[in-house]
């Protein structure tokens, strides 16, 4: 988690504060992600996705987090107006132009 505090912060990025969802728990999910949730000092909501593996992020992989991602939207009962994605992987090409028509933004390392 201090990885991603330390990126946020490079990137000009503040929360108030940031936990770490549970996605076994509280998604049902077995995905080898990890989804921080926080809010930011306009008290808006924040999430932020972490993906760490050897092989390529594709376009599958993006809808499901989206819908995990809508998912947590609708237990939680809050709406996310940021999204991050921190990515440790390359990235398919019709993956990342779904990420970018969608608004989400990337975290540099």
């Amino acid at each position: 988690m201090k990885e991603i505090v330390d990126t946020l912060y490079r990137n000009r990025v503040i929360l108030r504060d940031l936990e770490q969802i549970n996605l076994r728990e509280e998604l049902n999910s077995r995905k080898r992600i990890d989804i921080y949730l926080g809010k930011n000092f306009q008290n808006s909501s924040v999430v932020v996705v972490s993906i760490s593996k050897k092989s390529r992020v594709l376009q599958k992989e993006v809808k499901e987090i989206m819908d995990l991602i809508s998912k947590l939207e609708f237990n939680r009962e809050i709406q996310i107006k940021r999204r991050y994605i921190y990515l440790k992987a390359p990235i398919c090409s019709k993956a990342d132009s779904i990420l970018k028509g969608k608004k989400w933004k990337f975290l540099n390392l």
